[in-house]
């Protein structure tokens, strides 16, 4: 059940378009071919259809992310980059979420991811405390010589 929409009927006129809200299946730039047309933007309508697409996407997004914290946050950084670093993506995919999957997800799984996020936030945040606080005992036994 789909419907095909062609752009050359339309050269600049928007008085009949109808927008709808969804989640756009694939990438821009991929080709599809469905019954000889070739087909750019796919947009799923349907929340049922759409929501194990969208949590696929999520996890393995959310894989990722947990990847690539546990790095960040296991660097030895004595400057504190990697920990900003760690809390700047933690915060950035708070609101990718926030913003473009939330209504796709189960309860279930936004409470896991989290769950899991609010523990390496805070971690991240704590060695950030210590690694500031050492450089300003650092810098005060500076001034007091």
């Amino acid at each position: 059940m789909y419907s095909v929409n062609s752009d050359k009927n339309m050269k600049g006129r928007l008085d009949n378009v109808l927008i709808l809200d969804g989640f756009p299946m694939g990438s821009a730039n991929r080709v599809y071919q469905i019954q000889g047309s070739p087909i750019r933007c796919i947009k799923v309508i349907g929340r049922p259809l759409a929501s194990p697409m969208v949590t696929d996407l999520v996890m393995k997004k959310y894989r990722r992310l947990i990847a690539y914290l546990t790095e960040l946050l296991i660097d030895d950084d004595d400057s504190g980059d990697s920990v900003r670093e760690a809390l700047n993506q933690i915060e950035k995919f708070k609101q990718e979420i926030k913003n473009k999957y939330r209504d796709y997800l189960k309860k279930k799984d936004l409470e896991l991811m989290s769950k899991q996020l609010y523990l390496l936030q805070k971690e991240a945040t704590e060695r950030y405390m210590e690694i500031r606080n050492s450089f300003i005992k650092m810098n005060e036994e500076k001034r007091s010589k």
